[in-house]
């Protein structure tokens, strides 16, 4: 049973966005303190990623838990009520990201799903970009170019 009568989960349901939410904000704002410079929801790149990292070949999805489904999380599971709609939504959602992170690393892009709930713990998120991103300018360091902060000198 739903817990919020049609109309305030029609209205709930409408105000939600597609980009600029809380989570995205909170790894846009990480990345940048890390000293990456990044391009938003490029719209010629499988998915309209989150987050790209042009210079490093590296993208960055911020995924809610809910609409993408995150197993083993409390906020990815199917709602009780209207099954029959909501079961092939999401799973039509998670195809469509697997065949989406397929074509990007066909065509060398590395890609790192954050989901929303690991957004709260921002040092193990801090972390866990500056890994996946400094793979590429230690890569580049190691070339030869001089690199500080991810940027050129």
């Amino acid at each position: 049973m739903d817990k919020l009568d049609p109309t305030r989960r029609s209205e709930n349901m409408r105000r939600i966005r597609s980009k600029d939410m809380k989570p995205e904000l909170v790894v846009r704002s990480l990345a940048h303190q890390l000293g990456f410079r990044f391009r938003l929801h490029r719209r010629e790149l499988p998915g309209s990623p989150d987050l790209v990292f042009p210079r490093h070949r590296k993208i960055v999805f911020v995924h809610g838990c809910f609409w993408h489904q995150h197993s083993g999380c409390r906020e990815g599971r199917v709602p009780n009520t209207r099954k029959e709609y909501w079961e092939p939504k999401l799973a039509r959602n998670r195809e469509r990201d697997n065949a989406n992170l397929a074509a990007l690393g066909q065509a060398g892009w590395s890609t790192l799903v954050i989901w929303e709930c690991e957004t709260n713990n921002t040092e193990a998120l801090a972390t866990r970009l500056r890994s996946f991103l400094d793979l590429a300018t230690s890569a580049r360091r190691r070339s030869g170019r001089a690199v500080a902060s991810g940027r050129k000198k």
